[in-house]
């Protein structure tokens, strides 16, 4: 009888504990699951969560369709949104709370070019940064990397919509659109009708990272993603996970660094607080040839 009755109290505070536990939604961005790449944010996301042991979480797209990054921050102070991701600035710092660890490593900060067919032999005669400045950029008008660019002395061409920007250079609006380096390819496949290819010979660095915000008030949810985040990178599962990507590990195949021009320019909209110090965070672009 002591044993059963020992039994029943365990089983009693386990089943208490199961129904405190909380059921809460995590309205994320709506992406294209299809792609390795974009739905990348989400798999993160659900992983970060999935290690805090006292909540359960879903998660699910706030919207039926992709928005741009102004709707978006509109849906985050409106309560529409729980978490969003964007290219870091103070300013995006001051409006949400980040969790300061990089969704890509670093990537989206390394950028090689989309161009028109047949344009190649202009940027292969470019060899220093004022060579790169004779030529136009196209950037979205409220993309976290478009005043970075512009601070570099870059002339960018901004509208509004991303589907745009490939029409717009084909069209010969501009001369180039800098991609992070696992963006590029399926982009320029997904578009064969349009005559455009990617730039083999120059690549772009500046510190960007890409974070999840939460609104400044939820600190939890903040906390408990930051917590996740850092036991996967702690445990190798994020790293296995960012190699495993195959839109991620693809792109990086395809970039042959080591023959690349690399231009570096300075990131004045970054936070003192960027964790640039923390090197296990970043993907190290030169341990691309030994993949």
């Amino acid at each position: 009888m002591r044993l059963n009755s020992v039994l029943l109290i365990i089983i009693s505070l386990f089943l208490s504990v199961s129904t405190n536990a909380a059921n809460i939604v995590v309205k994320h961005p709506n992406v294209d699951p299809q792609s390795a790449r974009d739905y990348w944010p989400v798999q993160l996301l659900e992983m970060a969560l999935s290690y805090d042991t006292v909540n359960n979480y879903d998660t699910s797209p706030a919207s039926e369709q992709e928005v741009n990054q102004e709707r978006l921050k509109s849906m985050m102070k409106d309560g529409s949104l729980s978490v969003f991701w964007i290219g870091t600035s103070q300013e995006v710092e001051r409006e949400f709370r980040p969790v300061r660890i990089p969704l890509f490593k670093g990537l989206l900060g390394h950028r090689i070019f989309i161009i028109r067919e047949g344009d190649q032999a202009r940027f292969s005669r470019v060899n220093s940064m004022s060579d790169l400045l004779q030529l136009q950029a196209g950037q979205g008008r409220f993309w976290s990397d478009t005043p970075i660019l512009e601070s570099a002395g870059i002339d960018v061409v901004k509208p509004v919509k991303y589907i745009n920007l490939f029409h717009m250079l084909d069209g010969g609006r501009f001369d180039y659109f800098p991609r992070a380096v696992h963006e590029p390819w399926s982009e320029v496949n997904r578009d064969p009708q349009l005559s455009l290819t990617i730039e083999s010979d120059l690549m772009l660095i500046y510190p960007m990272p890409l974070y999840f915000f939460t609104a400044l008030d939820n600190i939890e949810l903040a906390s408990v993603i930051e917590s996740g985040l850092r036991k996967s990178i702690a445990d190798g599962t994020f790293d296995r996970m960012f190699l495993e990507n195959p839109d991620i590990r693809s792109a990086l195949e395809k970039t042959d660094v080591a023959r690349r021009k690399v231009f570096r320019i300075n990131n004045p909209s970054l936070s003192p607080d960027t964790p640039l110090d923390e090197k296990e965070l970043w993907f190290d672009i030169e341990s691309v040839a030994n993949l």
